[in-house]
């Protein structure tokens, strides 16, 4: 027989495969008449655009043609809407597939990637596969006021000279946790010039704290930030799969050169685009968001439980020891959250915040399994 991992790159034959928490297919068939309520993928619970389907729908006479390779006419609306030149635009199959290319591109055997401790997954995945060394960095300490967050002061002291890439989010998955604008423009300063610096913003739209900016603006003052975003949260195109990065125009034109011609599907071009102008939309989806989770916070503590603060459409909450089993008997009852053991926070699980009627419906089955 053919050993195939022989054969693999030594960085894959390290990799485990993404660990999507659940056959949600499987557990959609199990429950089907029950109604399965799903709060373990972050997606947005009150649906896409009705501009968005629309779109859609108009495409689908032509999807025997290929997508425009450029995405010009989605560039373009993205320029416009966030004050940048097309040429500053990267598109990408959802950030996932970016995250991992800037790693591929800036990143090697002999290099280090540094990311901050409970960060996204696929960091670690993007500097294994690349064949570089990950270097965490430790977080905030959990009787912090953003416990488990970034520690911004650990991760530049985590920079070294083999430190090619640094990835962080705002805010984070999947701690919840933000940290604040003057805090990541001092970090910037300190950051070498030529340590690419990639910020994970796929949660930014949910944002309402005070203390909280995009790292957008900078990215004129700074060559080497890489500001990436996506259309699968805030604005329920998960399906779809669209997503994008903001950089110096420099650091695109190498990116382009390990883009996959057609990544970004002819559907999910024109439904990102007409997601973007729907702004009633997407403040209704926001609005409904933070409505919820701030009730439903309150709903877990007032039932003691410690839940972290959050800025996203999710909730980081610990459960201690009993974690596993809860989590296990919620699923029995058609309720599905996301276990948090492959994160190293195996007391915790994290809970999408869904509408009031799928958040009553998780409380009552948490009901029935707390006693």
């Amino acid at each position: 027989m053919v050993d195939f991992e022989r054969l693999a790159r030594p960085g894959v034959r390290e990799l485990r495969a993404y660990d999507p928490g659940h056959d949600l297919v499987a557990l959609r068939r199990r429950f089907a008449e029950a109604q399965l309520v799903e709060l373990g993928s972050n997606e947005n619970p009150y649906g896409a655009s009705p501009e968005a389907r629309q779109a859609i729908q108009r495409a689908l006479d032509g999807i025997h043609i290929y997508p425009d390779p450029l995405g010009g006419d989605l560039k373009r609306a993205l320029a416009a809407h966030h004050g940048v030149q097309p040429t500053n635009l990267l598109l990408g199959n959802g950030s996932h597939e970016l995250l991992m290319q800037f790693a591929q591109v800036f990143a090697g055997p002999g290099d280090e990637v540094v990311a901050s401790k409970f960060g996204f997954a696929v960091y670690a995945l993007a500097a294994q596969a690349a064949g570089a060394t990950l270097r965490p960095a430790p977080a905030l300490p959990r009787e912090n006021a953003m416990p488990r967050g970034h520690d911004l002061a650990g991760l530049r002291a985590s920079i070294g000279p083999r430190t090619k890439l640094v990835y962080l989010a705002n805010p984070n998955n999947p701690t919840g946790t933000w940290y604040a604008a003057d805090e990541f423009a001092a970090f910037m300063a300190q950051v070498p010039g030529d340590v690419i610096v990639v910020v994970d913003e796929a949660y930014a739209e949910f944002t309402n704290a005070p203390d909280y900016a995009s790292a957008l603006p900078l990215v004129t003052l700074h060559p080497n930030l890489v500001v990436t975003r996506t259309f699968s949260k805030a604005y329920a195109l998960a399906g779809l799969r669209v997503g994008f990065a903001v950089a110096d125009e420099g650091l695109i034109a190498v990116m382009e050169r390990v883009r996959e011609s057609f990544n970004v599907n002819a559907l999910g071009l024109v439904a990102a685009e007409a997601a973007l102008a729907d702004v009633d939309h997407l403040q209704a989806s926001i609005a409904g968001n933070s409505a919820q989770r701030e009730a439903l916070a309150d709903a877990l503590r007032a039932r003691g439980m410690k839940v972290a603060p959050s800025q996203t459409n999710f909730l980081l909450v610990e459960f201690g020891d009993h974690s596993s089993r809860i989590e296990a008997r919620l699923v029995g009852r058609g309720v599905v959250l996301r276990p948090m053991g492959g994160y190293g926070l195996g007391e915790c699980l994290r809970i999408t915040v869904g509408t009031e009627v799928e958040n009553q419906r998780l409380l009552a089955a948490l009901d029935e399994v707390m006693k």
